[in-house]
């Protein structure tokens, strides 16, 4: 009973009050000249001891009602299967385009008109609204996961920290279709979603999940300062690349040689220094949002180690339960008052 807890604890003052019945049972008495020639009766004293507790009870439930008994919030340990997780959301302005790298012209639920599913709906659909339905998708299979939000564009973009709240996940992703600005600067973008671990307990699996369509060239500094980073955290990368129909992927080698440098090929420098980071590495490319659902269920299946967690219990109200058994009690007296026999 340790977060046992009330909210007007003068009220319990009133537990006085039960010793009342003990004084005086309520019920009807009459007067005889003597009793000693009658042999003890067990039952109606038992019969009159229960009426007594019983209106004891009342009392004590009624009073505990008004004085507002409550428990206290609680946090209990869990285990489950889990990961921490932070997402790091590209939102420069091409992944408001549709993996045909134009205007998105379909609906974005990938419906037409009549209700019924179209693939040509689901492929005009932009590559960010895509983004968005499938980790919210992702998000309601993970139960156990603590879960954040970074984006970046121009600049990196702190959007909700890592939290078990599913509701908030939820607006957090909502949230990112606000228009999306012209720059990648993925170097800030990835400092802010490994900052998202300071001071978190190393649990379960650390995840960067890296959604994108594209990249850009880190600068030496960056990079030497992203090493350490990523070796500090100790956590697991993936990205998830959004390649546009017709542009090279994170995988395609130069056929010029003079092209093989990261202002020509960002991605496939991307990719190489990701991999050459000496941590668990995985990358996907997706050229439509069958292939990205894919994906994203790939590192579902992969993201299941044991993880200790602490889930929040809230504040229970225990005044209605008071009330309850006042009301029950209550007529269990009246009911032995109706049977009381009536002297003439």
């Amino acid at each position: 009973m340790n977060g046992l807890a009330f909210d007007t604890p003068w009220a319990l003052a009133g537990l006085l009050l039960a010793l009342l019945p003990l004084w005086r049972s309520g019920m009807q008495t009459a007067t005889y000249p003597w009793l000693a020639m009658l042999p003890p009766d067990p039952l109606s004293q038992a019969v009159a001891l229960t009426i007594r507790l019983l209106a004891m009870t009342a009392i004590v439930a009624l009073v505990l009602g008004l004085s507002g008994m409550h428990l206290r919030e609680q946090s209990v340990e869990r285990i489950g299967h889990g990961a921490h997780i932070v997402m790091l959301l590209d939102r420069s302005s091409s992944m408001d385009n549709s993996f045909a790298g134009k205007a998105p012209s379909g609906s974005d639920d990938g419906r037409d008109a009549g209700g019924r599913a179209t693939q040509g709906a689901v492929a005009e659909q932009s590559k960010a609204e895509a983004a968005r339905r499938l980790l919210t998708e992702f998000v309601d299979h993970r139960d156990h996961d603590l879960i954040g939000i970074a984006e970046y564009s121009t600049s990196p973009l702190f959007v909700m920290p890592l939290t078990e709240n599913r509701q908030a996940i939820h607006a957090a992703i909502a949230a990112t279709a606000t228009p999306a600005l012209a720059y990648t600067n993925i170097s800030k973008g990835l400092a802010m979603a490994l900052s998202f671990f300071d001071r978190q307990p190393v649990q379960g699996s650390r995840i960067v999940l890296l959604v994108s369509d594209g990249a850009a060239a880190i600068d030496p500094d960056s990079e030497a300062a992203l090493r350490i980073l990523f070796k500090q955290q100790q956590v697991r990368l993936y990205w998830l690349f959004l390649r546009t129909d017709n542009s090279p992927g994170i995988f395609a080698q130069p056929d010029d040689p003079r092209d093989d440098n990261a202002q020509a090929m960002p991605e496939l420098y991307l990719h190489r220094f990701f991999g050459g980071l000496h941590i668990p590495y995985q990358a996907y490319e997706a050229e439509n949002p069958g292939a990205m659902r894919k994906a994203i269920n790939d590192i579902d299946r992969l993201e299941q180690l044991p993880l200790h967690y602490r889930e929040a219990i809230p504040k229970q109200d225990l005044s209605g339960l008071c009330y309850g058994w006042t009301g029950v009690l209550m007529a269990l007296l009246l009911g032995v008052k109706l049977c009381e026999a009536r002297m003439v």
